[in-house]
């Protein structure tokens, strides 16, 4: 079995090498548009078999596409990185263009794979490569909603001085200052956090989540790679193992929580045909209104995107 990451930087060959070590697939093919990137990291992650003990082996390639034939899943991670100052909305006229070439060409080779969007604006790419592709919306998914709850996972983890394992949490929407946390739906080996933690404590730790990419992007000057990467690959293994594991993605919505053609996080089961079911989970009107908030700001930036008539 094949799996293919495109993008060669610091998210997508973080996700290679973290499904390599997973030792789930024969093969990962890590492609890049700039010369020599993807099989020098490719040949640098494969040295690490003998010490890492798996068997997966990595194959780097500068635009070649045909060594990426019947992957089983593609991982999208190529477009420019955010810079301090800038919102993901800014990079999409940029990073729509990257991710229409990437998906046309993935599936010249790879008609039935899986497509996972890495690319920001997250919830718009994932749209875009929708429309592009022209699949089915089971085969279409962005990685958003596993990263933000890792992040709030994380935060409350350091706070309560508790393992981060032991942390269950929900949180849906798009993938941004709008997304929606949802604390009735966190808990800490069953208890309720609301039990652990006070609202104010709380509150910040959500505040805080929402603005979580922002955070490592002025610290650092550049996007995160080893929370998005790691996320990634943990969606390729739900898939490729057809594990049936539930995690928020960003989908296509038709008619559930009320809402129509929007791409938007909510709780999915992944397996070996992609999103093989949407769940709902019953929302109160608080919660409820600020989904619907969220997909309108989401569905804006899908109008702008439609309005550049590139796709």
């Amino acid at each position: 079995m094949r799996v293919t990451v495109v993008g060669a930087g610091n998210a997508g060959s973080t996700c290679a090498q973290i499904i390599a070590g997973k030792n789930i697939v024969q093969e990962v093919v890590l492609i890049d548009i700039k010369e020599g990137i993807s099989e020098g990291k490719s040949l640098d992650l494969w040295q690490t078999a003998p010490i890492n003990y798996y068997d997966t082996r990595l194959v780097g390639c500068t635009n070649d596409y045909s060594k990426t034939a019947d992957s089983e899943v593609v991982v999208i991670t190529s477009g420019i990185t955010r810079k301090p100052g800038m919102s993901r909305d800014d990079l999409i006229s940029t990073n729509v263009g990257i991710v229409k070439s990437v998906t046309e060409n993935v599936l010249k080779y790879s008609p039935k794979a899986k497509i996972i969007i890495v690319t920001n604006p997250l919830d718009v790419m994932t749209y875009a490569a929708y429309i592009i592709s022209k699949k089915p919306k089971n085969e279409i998914m962005g990685m958003a909603g596993i990263l933000d709850t890792a992040r709030y996972r994380s935060f409350l983890a350091e706070t309560l001085d508790v393992s981060p394992r032991d942390i269950q949490a929900l949180l849906m929407g798009g993938h941004g200052d709008t997304m929606v946390p949802l604390p009735r739906y966190t808990t800490v080996s069953g208890i309720p956090i609301t039990e652990l933690i006070d609202e104010e404590k709380l509150n910040s730790i959500l505040e805080r989540t929402k603005i979580g990419g922002n955070e490592l992007v002025n610290i650092m000057g550049t996007s995160a790679w080893y929370a998005p990467g790691s996320a990634a690959a943990q969606m390729v293994e739900a898939i490729v193992l057809d594990q049936k594991r539930i995690f928020p993605c960003c989908v296509k919505l038709e008619g559930e929580y009320g809402l129509n053609n929007v791409f938007v996080g909510v709780p999915v089961k992944l397996g070996k045909n992609g999103v093989e079911q949407i769940i709902e989970v019953a929302l109160n009107k608080e919660e409820q209104q600020l989904l619907v908030d969220s997909a309108n700001s989401v569905k804006h930036v899908m109008d702008v995107l439609d309005g550049m008539n590139i796709l």
